[in-house]
């Protein structure tokens, strides 16, 4: 325990594609204080994504701080930090810890010809059958091999490849590692789970071999808290520091979703769409990942193409004020089968389709002069859902889904839109009390690894609450099934003419 009569928290650190938030949790998962920081993303050439590494650290280490002074708690009470990350992209250092260059993040798609080319014919077979995935655009793998291409200096100085919570947690620590989950998503073998020299090979990478970390388990302590790290953010030195996760991984745990034949969905930047099982499935349409807990995997469906695609809308077509959600949403009309009857659809593809399904952008279709502004509100938030439903059929063709499929994101806060995702996929529908689902998935793998909890069974029946379920309406089968049709066939028009 803490200080005598005092109680003790585990942090949370998710680092996200926009955000970085830190949450303070007691140890029944309730929030207790939180801070969250924007890290600004750069464009230096078109379809680069970029981040300045060191910026991400003082942002998060401030984030950290105001955290820890809004909740007015004793840093001694704080038992173990945790974090999470946006996965894949790039965080290169040096042999002394600093970067080598700005992180390449996972909305970056300037390695797509490098992901076509390693990805295709029977090399691409190949990968698929030892990683359980084929390279995307921002994977690590497609990153390197465009940076042997076009930056060879830069590979020259780099002594190791971190993720975004990697380059956090050797900030806080000093430690060099990564974790199983973020491990997986290029270089490992999914049968052993470990680094794979046949897959850098295979990829013409393996001069490279060099820049992989020490593989250390999710919940492990990793390291403690530096003096120095103690200043810049306000936690006591020595804290334990475990190695943490992917932020879908964190996320899963965060809502209860970690065992297998769990589905979880996460709608944020990334239409995220997964199941646990205990053993890997490989299929191109998804990646079959390890998971927090050794020997089991994490099946992800994904594309850039969810919840972002409505934050556009509502900037696009609001009145130039502050985006109103909630009433945009409501404007919708999402409770009503009929006003789907006639409304437009659209391909909510405006930075990124579903891998093998190119690259057709944004679209509208069947747009008529009597629509409005609240038309095309419905069609961005149904075709967030179809694409959603896309992933979800992908993976019900091979894995059976064990209850209810929970979902968080900002899509999940609008009660409206998580029943019309119940509808469209005719799958019950929990949301749980997390509101940083991240944030305390990272820090229920600290805990963990402070013996707080047993394994993550324990620390999901003990932090996680659902607060509402979402049952299919019957009388939307029929309007739904017949527009996702229509979607469809849209997606395979949109590909077509993107291929020309």
């Amino acid at each position: 325990m803490g200080l005598t009569g005092q109680a003790d928290y585990l942090l949370g650190i998710d680092a996200g594609q926009t955000f970085t938030k830190a949450v303070l949790f007691t140890l029944d998962g309730q929030e207790t204080a939180s801070a969250s920081t924007s890290i600004l993303t750069t464009s230096p050439r078109p379809s680069w994504q970029e981040r300045d590494m060191d910026l991400t650290w003082e942002r998060t280490a401030s984030a950290i701080r105001r955290c820890l002074n809004s909740a007015g708690v004793n840093p001694s009470q704080i038992l173990a930090v945790g974090l999470s990350g946006h996965g894949d992209g790039l965080y290169l250092v040096d042999a002394g810890g600093k970067p080598v260059r700005p992180a390449i993040l996972a909305t970056d798609s300037r390695a797509f010809a490098q992901s076509k080319r390693l990805g295709e014919g029977d090399a691409g077979q190949r990968a698929l059958a030892i990683t359980g995935q084929v390279p995307a655009p921002y994977s690590p793998s497609a990153l390197l091999a465009w940076l042997q291409h076009n930056e060879p200096e830069t590979l020259d100085r780099a002594d190791k490849l971190l993720h975004c919570k990697d380059w956090l947690r050797l900030r806080l620590t000093g430690e060099i590692a990564t974790d199983p989950t973020e491990a997986s998503h290029s270089f490992t073998d999914a049968a052993t789970q470990n680094w794979s020299d046949e897959i850098l090979a295979l990829y013409g990478l393996e001069n490279l071999r060099h820049l992989l970390p020490p593989i250390v388990s999710s919940s492990s302590v990793a390291g403690t808290v530096s003096e120095t790290a103690a200043d810049r953010t306000g936690l006591a030195a020595g804290t334990p520091v475990v190695t943490g996760a992917h932020d879908v991984d964190a996320a899963a745990l965060g809502i209860g979703a970690g065992t297998p034949g769990a589905m979880s969905i996460i709608m944020g930047t990334f239409s995220i769409n997964q199941i646990v099982a205990e053993h890997p499935v490989s299929d191109p349409r998804w990646q079959a990942r390890t998971f927090i807990t050794p020997g089991q995997y994490l099946h992800m469906s994904t594309s850039p193409s969810s919840a972002s695609n409505f934050e556009w809308a509502t900037k696009v077509l609001g009145d130039g004020g502050t985006p109103d959600y909630a009433a945009a949403v409501s404007s919708a009309q999402l409770e009503d089968p009929g006003s789907f009857e006639d409304s437009p659809l659209f391909l909510p593809y405006l930075y990124g389709a579903p891998q093998g399904a190119g690259d057709p952008g944004g679209t509208f279709s069947r747009i008529r002069g009597s629509h409005g502004r609240a038309d095309l509100f419905r069609a961005v938030l149904e075709g967030v859902v179809f694409n959603h439903r896309w992933h979800v059929d992908a993976l019900r063709e091979r894995f059976q889904i064990a209850g209810a499929v929970r979902l968080c994101g900002g899509g999940a806060k609008n009660s409206a839109w998580s029943q019309l995702m119940a509808n469209a996929l005719q799958l019950p529908i929990e949301v749980t009390d997390a509101e940083e689902a991240g944030a305390r998935g990272a820090a229920l793998m600290a805990g963990i690894g402070v013996g707080v909890y047993g394994n993550i069974d324990d620390a999901a029946a003990r932090a996680v609450r659902i607060v509402r379920t979402h049952y299919p309406e019957p009388a939307w089968q029929a309007v739904l099934d017949g527009r996702y049709a229509s979607f469809l066939r849209l997606m395979a028009a949109a590909r077509e003419s993107a291929a020309e």
